[in-house]
């Protein structure tokens, strides 16, 4: 092994989108592990939407990433070193490892992974964070109920492809929004949802809007919320008295401020929607996934099932290299990933 290793720190805070030149890519000495700790080899990094809000100074639900700092994130990795027992040379984990080839962890919060149960890559994606989000968010947020409509954007995303999958598990009519004539095809095709219509072809809120009415006949009874944005503004007018919108995210704004202190550019749809939410008697119910892994067991057992028998179906968008990450990244935002965004930091031996 070499006694160096590589890490993507924060270069600057972005202002607005993040460029390639609010990163740095470094080579620093690999670390020893301490009394209780595990030297980690990174294989598989996740790339996600909420690093965004890391990248920014203002207050959040987690602490800002520091300038100088590596990027922080969920990865897989294999122990290649262990003064932990709990954790032997050659166990995979999961972790929050961050952006870069080799960590060191006390284990806290990392769980033995077996290769032979799901593909490691799984780990960081559809059964890891994005998976229990959409599980918790539709389930214990959504409240579904048979014969429902369920709206979800960001659709073919690692977190809105599964809402979208066990909405029609769970008997609901199912519409996706996501940006692209390929994404739509994929999620009425290949997932099964009812319709998906392509926010980026329909042009603005109106038009958007105009389009789900149609779709949605009998109005919307959950919209899970991944964007804001246009699409925001175009579903919730056709909520149903008593709907619920579980808030994942808002990818459409994260690089305008919108998590901070910074002005979104736009109409102010505020009044407008403040009053749909009293008139209509809407439940919306933000979350942050940290506060409910008391429900990993639950979702892992049910979604694991799900994929085995072939009633769930995921796909990968895989970059190669830690030195790809940030443009990986960039591109995200923008919603260039097909499915789950993943980092290929080494080479997983798992893999036939």
């Amino acid at each position: 092994m070499s006694d160096m290793m590589q890490r993507v720190v924060l270069a600057a805070r972005p202002q607005g989108e993040p460029k390639p030149s609010d990163f740095r890519l470094e080579s620093v000495p690999v670390p020893t592990p301490g009394e209780g700790e595990v030297l980690v080899r990174v294989i598989w990094l996740s790339l996600d939407p909420y690093m965004r809000g890391r990248m920014d100074d203002s207050k959040s639900y987690a602490a800002s990433v520091g300038i100088g700092d590596p990027m922080e994130a969920g990865c897989v990795g294999e122990v290649i070193a262990s003064n932990n027992s709990k954790f032997a040379v050659g166990d995979f984990i999961d972790g929050r490892f961050g952006w870069q080839t080799h960590a060191v962890v006390d284990g806290v919060g990392s769980r033995k992974l077996d290769p032979a149960q799901a593909p490691l890559s799984t780990a960081v994606g559809v059964l890891g964070m994005p998976g229990i989000t959409a599980f918790v968010g539709l389930n214990d947020h959504g409240r579904p109920k048979e014969g429902e409509t369920l709206v979800v954007s960001a659709a073919t995303g690692a977190v809105g492809s599964l809402v979208g999958q066990l909405g029609k598990i769970y008997g609901l009519r199912v519409v996706g929004v996501a940006g692209g004539a390929d994404k739509c095809a994929y999620a009425v095709d290949e997932l099964g949802f009812d319709a998906c219509l392509d926010h980026r072809a329909a042009g603005d809120a109106s038009v958007l809007r105009n389009e789900l009415a149609a779709t949605c006949p009998d109005g919307v009874d959950i919209y899970f919320e991944n964007v804001g944005g246009k699409t925001l503004d175009a579903v919730v007018p056709l909520m149903n008295v008593f709907g619920r919108i579980p808030i994942c995210g808002m990818i459409s704004w994260y690089n305008s401020g919108g998590l901070g202190a910074g002005v979104v550019e736009g109409p102010n749809l505020l009044p407008r929607i403040w009053r749909t939410i009293l008139v209509n008697r809407l439940s919306v119910r933000g979350f942050i996934i940290t506060d409910h892994y008391d429900r990993f067991g639950d979702f892992q057992k049910e979604v694991s099932a799900h994929i085995r028998e072939g009633r769930v179906k995921y796909r990968e968008t895989v970059s190669e290299g830690l030195e790809s990450a940030p443009e990986a990244f960039i591109n995200l935002l923008r919603g260039g990933n097909f499915g789950k965004q993943l980092v290929a930091v080494s080479p997983d031996p798992t893999h036939g």
